[in-house]
């Protein structure tokens, strides 16, 4: 009785897994609970007891990546000395470690947020919480938090969406442009 307790426990997560191997393979157009199900080994049933529609799906693996996410720019963040530059340094060396990643589920994910506008809440909600925290740091430097953070999400965006490739050779140019305008903001 106990194993089963724990793999019905274990379940929510092995349907994130498989829904996200989903839109790796197919995008959002092929996220469907079948396919979810087929994918995890699951009945349809099994799937819709933990995820009671597609688009409860949908919020859960937003959620799920904004807290990876959150946990590696700490992480990060928790790495580098305390001052103005900590936030954007942190934020520009998670991207310098995920840019490359096979992160075809993102741009699905962008994608199914169209149909879906609130499974973007959360992330929404992060952002303005970024802005506001650099607002404090930077407050010698008005404004100047804001264009590293919007700099840095555009690299991020514009990989989603596949307005571009560069590898890290080409783009560590750049990261080292972004450290060097986030170190003058500690004097």
């Amino acid at each position: 009785m106990r194993v089963k307790r724990q793999r019905l426990a274990e379940r929510p997560e092995i349907i994130l897994e498989a829904a996200d191997a989903v839109l790796r393979k197919g995008g959002a157009r092929a996220l469907t609970i079948d396919a979810v199900a087929a994918e995890a080994g699951l009945s349809k049933g099994g799937v819709l007891h933990h995820f009671a529609s597609k688009d409860a799906l949908i919020l859960a693996l937003v959620a799920r990546k904004l807290a990876a996410m959150r946990a590696d720019i700490a992480a990060c963040e928790a790495a580098i000395q305390p001052g103005p530059a900590q936030l954007p340094l942190a934020m520009v060396e998670h991207v310098r470690k995920h840019y490359c990643d096979e992160d075809e589920s993102s741009r699905a994910l962008l994608l199914a947020s169209i149909e879906y506008p609130e499974a973007l809440n959360d992330y929404r909600a992060f952002v303005t919480g970024q802005l506001e925290r650099l607002a404090v740091m930077n407050s010698a430097c008005p404004g100047e938090g804001s264009v590293l953070f919007f700099a840095i999400l555009g690299v991020i965006m514009g990989r989603t969406l596949g307005f571009h490739q560069l590898d890290k050779a080409e783009l560590e140019p750049m990261f080292e442009a972004l450290e060097r305008i986030a170190r003058k903001s500690e004097g």
